[in-house]
């Protein structure tokens, strides 16, 4: 196996703990790697976003006029840059709650950020998602994506686990307007999500997606639902 680099690019501490954001450099050559982790927590990297992807084209597919996007939790952007990508987007609020991500993105320190957050359609709001779902007006949206931990069964904090439950999920219904719909990003499955999404909106679905990650073969999960 060739050795890996690892060298620090950004730290930031905030009340929540440590947020670092690192390259992996192959010492056999080969692109670099940004890797993003919150408390020593891997959360994701720029090698494999496949299913970052697969979250926003799921929801994007399923809603035949997705003028406005609720995205939960910024990451290193490949979620936002697929829904920019779709031109019947007209408008994009993420909902970051870590200050320091967003700057990174906004800075250069993220190379592709400033792309991103320079188009006119995305807002970047820092802020705990459960609060700006609950202080959204009544059918905002037509897409809700959250991809804010690694799953209810890996959270990055603890308070998240909120944000699987029936009262949150029952806010984000009241946000959706009628045919949007809600995709939820999870690295394991979930019966415990589904349940609770079939419990708000009737109806819910599991897609397994297959994924190589850092040389191991892995399944992620996105679990989606329609307010009808």
């Amino acid at each position: 196996m060739d050795h890996v680099e690892h060298v620090e690019r950004a730290r930031a501490d905030s009340e929540r703990g440590e947020l670092v954001l690192r390259e992996r450099r192959p010492e056999g050559g080969g692109p670099a790697v940004l890797e993003l982790r919150a408390n020593g927590i891997f959360v994701m990297d720029s090698a494999e976003h496949a299913t970052e992807k697969a979250l926003a084209d799921a929801a994007l597919e399923a809603v035949p006029v997705p003028r406005r996007v609720l995205v939960g939790g910024l990451g290193l952007g490949f979620t936002l840059d697929r829904v920019l990508g779709d031109r019947r987007v007209e408008h994009v609020d993420v909902v970051e709650i870590e200050q320091a991500l967003v700057d990174w993105m906004r800075d250069g320190t993220i190379p592709h950020g400033r792309r991103l957050l320079a188009d006119e359609r995305a807002r970047v709001v820092v802020a705990d998602v459960a609060v700006a779902v609950l202080e959204a007006r009544d059918a905002a949206y037509d897409v809700v994506l959250l991809d804010v931990d690694n799953g209810p069964a890996h959270l990055v904090h603890a308070t998240n686990a909120e944000l699987y439950d029936v009262p949150f999920l029952r806010a984000v219904h009241r946000v959706l307007g009628a045919g949007g719909a809600l995709v939820v990003w999870s690295a394991d499955r979930s019966p415990e999500l589904l349940a609770s999404l079939r419990d708000v909106f009737g109806e819910a679905a599991e897609h397994p997606h297959e994924v190589r990650l850092q040389d191991r073969d892995e399944h992620y999960w996105l679990y989606a639902a329609h307010r009808r």
